[in-house]
């Protein structure tokens, strides 16, 4: 019986696809699922959800809860994390804060300002997290889905010892949906996806083997599909590349499209893609689920049918390649740079392919990125190196830095304008962040 630990389980959405995965897998069909957060209604009702998912397998697995880490680490085979430090009445000053300077941010769990903090506040949590699976399961294998996917990575895999990587549905997400928009299907194509999280390139795409960007160019000729994704497809008009993440997390990455009010009304306020899509992972999107959550779980378990196909989630296709039937498994995953993206920083966190075996998790060399990809992704990187080191060491002065050279806030704000907004964001999230407090 293989043990799997979901830290921070409450994460219904996640924890429910990745549950009825594992459950799929022969090899882990009598497993034990060791649920784990904080929040005792939100583990009651996931708990719920997945008993309700056990049923519609045979009840084959076994299932527990705790508030406890430790109990659901002891002895796992592999565990999966959703955490989340700080809950809507800190993560909105991530938003609020930097409107007040004119940083206007649609999503904010990932880069610019927002991001950085977040990271911040999420960082000593899962270097926490870490050191008890060194502590209770040595050899697990640890997928995370947290956001910011980059900076997590990067100081989880610089200062432990822990075999983990992180995951985003963005790459294969995206792929399938560019498959769709030329009529192919999704296994008729083949990619090299890479650069860093949510920054990632398609830097060679293909359908049946040709080169499948011209397919695409034609397709954005159509205003329902040219719509969809407004910011991403004007990024591919320009730079020749399809990048992985949607169109509400491009828009705030990078200068281009949120730093004046006309740029928003004609980017980020009219496509087909921000309403509802985007809207459920911004602000008041959040704000309005905390209203919700529990009526929609509850009316999931009385009613609805559970799905028993497998989603194309990479966690539990891993865990089948690093011990279950031991069949190899590509995928994009966030690991260290070290000698995979040449013109990329050495030992930054980037997402490329990665080969999952019985032996371990192999990632591919891939080369270089395109030179003005690298240029855009370069800056990414390095700012999120000196967050991740900022968080461990407790530089303030680091941090700074790092949000002086955000795209859209240099894009924005003045030097000294970022050092009021740094400072305002340090002081509301002063009870998170002890480590700068010295």
């Amino acid at each position: 019986m293989k043990k799997f630990a979901f830290i921070g389980a409450g994460s219904y959405i996640f924890t429910r696809n990745l549950v009825r995965d594992l459950l799929t897998f022969p090899a882990f069909e009598d497993c034990h699922i060791a649920l784990m957060d904080i929040n005792p209604l939100r583990l009651e009702k996931i708990t719920a959800c997945v008993n309700k998912i056990n049923n519609a397998f045979g009840n084959k697995a076994t299932v527990t809860s705790t508030m406890n880490r430790a109990e659901a680490l002891e002895g796992a085979d592999g565990v999966l994390c959703t955490v989340f430090n700080g809950d809507i009445d800190i993560w909105r000053y991530d938003i609020e804060i930097p409107k007040e300077y004119g940083v206007d941010i649609n999503i904010g769990d990932t880069r610019s300002v927002s991001g950085i903090f977040r990271a911040l506040r999420n960082i000593p949590l899962m270097l926490d997290i870490c050191h008890d699976i060194e502590k209770y399961c040595p050899k697990a294998v640890f997928l995370n889905y947290t956001n910011p996917m980059s900076m997590l990575c990067k100081a989880m895999q610089s200062n432990t010892k822990v075999e983990v990587t992180g995951l985003c549905h963005s790459v294969q997400g995206t792929a399938k949906m560019l498959a769709e928009w030329i009529g192919a299907k999704p296994e008729e194509m083949t990619y090299t996806c890479a650069g860093v999280n949510h920054q990632a390139f398609y830097i060679d795409l293909r359908y049946h083997g040709e080169d499948a960007y011209p397919l695409i160019r034609k397709a954005l000729e159509k205003p329902e599909i040219w719509n969809v994704e407004q910011v991403r497809n004007e990024m591919f008009r320009q730079l020749d590349y399809y990048p992985t993440e949607s169109s509400g997390h491009n828009s705030e990455y990078n200068a281009w499209f949120r730093k004046r009010p006309d740029l928003i009304e004609k980017y980020c306020t009219h496509g087909t893609g921000w309403n509802p899509g985007e809207y459920a992972f911004s602000l008041n999107g959040r704000i309005a689920r905390e209203k919700t959550w529990v009526g929609e779980l509850d009316k999931w378990i009385a009613e609805e049918k559970v799905d028993t196909a497998c989603s194309g989630e990479y966690a539990s296709n891993i865990f089948n390649a690093r011990f279950g039937d031991g069949k190899l498994f590509k995928f994009n995953g966030n690991v260290l740079n070290r000698c995979l993206i040449d013109n990329l920083p050495e030992n930054s966190c980037v997402e490329v392919p990665v080969l999952a075996s019985e032996y371990g998790m192999e990632p591919i060399h891939v080369g270089p990125l395109p030179d003005h990809l690298a240029i855009l992704v370069n800056t990414t990187a390095r700012l999120e190196d000196m967050v991740a080191e900022a968080a461990v060491t407790g530089d303030k002065r680091k941090v700074f830095h790092a949000v002086c050279m955000d795209p859209l806030c240099s894009a924005v704000c003045s030097l000294e304008e970022i050092k009021q907004m740094t400072d305002a964001l340090f002081e509301k999230n002063k009870d998170y962040l002890p480590a700068f407090q010295k």
